[in-house]
């Protein structure tokens, strides 16, 4: 088991990890919109969606992966009606590739973010 740190994406905010690799699999620690320097992004969902998926992309690179290697993402979502919303930038940053999903409803999320996204990939 290998933990993953980059400086390249926010640090963890907690006693965890940003992903940890076991064998050719990359489990990451859910993204929230945290920007680089550790500081939230205050927005709506969309914007905060792009900086939670730019997170997830710039962990996954750290370990020669990327989004199109991606095999599951878990979202939580603490407004269901942000669910289009969500799914357009989704889109955006998957393309066709299309990756097992579940979307879950919470009530909060660390720092009041409105989406938190984890994922599993492919080294």
């Amino acid at each position: 088991m290998k933990i993953i740190s980059t400086f390249n994406a926010p640090q963890a905010i907690g006693p965890y990890s940003q992903a940890v690799v076991i064998d050719n699999l990359i489990y990451t620690s859910g993204q929230i919109a945290l920007k680089k320097d550790g500081t939230f992004l205050e927005g709506d969902i969309r914007s905060q969606t792009k900086q939670v998926l730019e997170n997830l992309k710039l962990i996954l690179e750290s370990e020669n992966s990327s989004l199109s290697k991606v095999i599951k993402t878990t979202v939580f979502l603490v407004d269901m009606n942000d669910f289009a919303d969500l799914n357009q930038i989704y889109t955006d940053y998957f393309g066709d590739h299309k990756p097992a999903r579940s979307t879950v409803a919470v009530k909060t999320l660390p720092k009041n973010a409105l989406v938190e996204i984890e994922c599993v990939a492919h080294k």
